[in-house]
């Protein structure tokens, strides 16, 4: 089989990009595929909000073949080897198919393996995760549940996916205890392998006033390296010195490290960091010129969320098109991603920001403040912009 362009990955970035070349060029139908091997295509920012008991898992998953683009073809499979050589993909179903261009939007991969007894302990004892649909019901059902003790939040040594998600938890987490008279029996702690709590300054500053206001431990530099489920305690290792710290909890939030996808980490595609190679302007692989790559399995410079991949699509399809009529790649992406981080139920700060930890903001006012509107922002408008603005092209 051979098409004209084949987008491996049809989750928020893959379909996204497929639909807005349909969009700009309708020629193409019919010969956009998009190889996705999952049945279900799910909405992730909202299960933090699942966490806390706030939404349903069911309220952000849809069947996948509701979002692919009319005029793409969906080939349920997966990509098994890269062969860019010879402009090809080989599938685990062992089909060959060609392209003219490659779009890779694979997505991030879950390393549970890298905590020794994580992947056994995570959704019973007060282990819980909010990065995975098969584990996000459980951090509601320990949080309902807890009646004090010690709360740990952790924060891996690895690029994720939405890397303020692991504190946007926390901050609802601690704002329910209070809210059950059980502050005041509850230790919170935030261990992070990173040296601060956020990236930006100005959106650091905020977070790190929150923190002393509502006497959230934090311990940085530390990662998450194993779980005994038996005694109820967490190994963290420090990142510099790889000291070893045990830490006793009742409740611990896990964070799995994240890598690229095997299947890319092992192919000509990647960088010595295992990620797509691309420009992090033009969003072009530099070796191989009909490649083009976005989103979490991509090797650009910012924090891997949604937002993010709002707009690297349209810099990414316009440069894609571009190629395909033998010009100039004009179009440059400038890194802007975007966190809003909840810091409690009914409120949020907005972060915005590009290359270099730089704000870039929205709103007419100052976003380092947390607000009751950005926290609908959240809640209520950004599903709607993702299912019906980004995943069909529009926006």
């Amino acid at each position: 089989m051979k098409y004209s362009v084949v987008i491996v990955g049809g989750g928020t970035a893959g379909i996204t990009v497929a639909a807005q070349l349909l969009r700009k060029w309708r020629a193409l139908k019919g010969n956009v595929a998009i190889i996705e091997p999952s049945e279900k295509h799910y909405y992730q920012p909202l299960w933090t909000l699942v966490g806390a008991g706030i939404t349903r898992l069911d309220q952000t998953v849809r069947d996948e073949a509701s979002v692919i683009p009319d005029g793409a073809i969906w080939i349920q499979d997966a990509v098994e080897t890269f062969i860019p050589g010879e402009n090809r993909v080989m599938t685990k179903k062992g089909e060959s198919i060609t392209y003219d261009y490659l779009v890779v939007a694979a997505g991030i991969q879950l390393d549970w393996h890298k905590i020794k007894g994580a992947r056994e302990a995570v959704g019973k004892g007060g282990v819980v995760s909010n990065y995975a649909p098969d584990t996000v019901t459980s951090t509601w059902e320990a949080l309902s549940s807890f009646k004090g003790g010690t709360m740990i939040f952790t924060l891996p040594n690895t690029p994720i996916k939405c890397a303020g998600a692991p504190q946007k938890i926390m901050y609802l987490a601690e704002d329910y205890v209070r809210k059950q008279g059980l502050r005041d029996r509850t230790t919170i702690r935030f261990v992070s392998a990173n040296p601060g709590i956020f990236s930006v300054a100005k959106y650091a500053q905020t977070l790190n006033k929150i923190i002393r206001e509502r006497n959230i431990e934090t311990v940085f530099k530390h990662y998450l390296s194993a779980i005994d489920a038996e005694k109820q305690e967490a190994v963290f290792t420090h990142v510099e010195t790889g000291e070893e710290k045990r830490m006793h909890y009742d409740f611990i939030h896990v964070v799995p490290p994240m890598s690229a996808p095997d299947f890319i980490k092992e192919s000509p595609l990647a960088d010595s960091a295992g990620w797509v190679e691309v420009d992090k302007h033009t969003l072009q692989h530099p070796r191989y010129k009909n490649v083009f790559a976005l989103g979490d399995n991509s090797s650009l410079p910012t924090s891997r969320t949604g937002a993010a991949i709002r707009k690297q699509a349209p810099v990414l399809v316009e440069n894609l098109l571009s190629a395909m009529r033998g010009a100039p790649l004009e179009a440059h992406y400038d890194g802007y991603s975007s966190c809003p981080v909840v810091t409690g139920y009914g409120r949020l700060m907005l972060a915005e920001f590009i290359y270099g930890d730089i704000p870039k903001e929205s709103f007419p006012f100052d976003q380092a403040k947390e607000r009751f509107s950005m926290y609908v922002l959240k809640k209520e408008l950004l599903p709607v912009i993702y299912w019906d603005g980004m995943l069909k092209g529009i926006m």
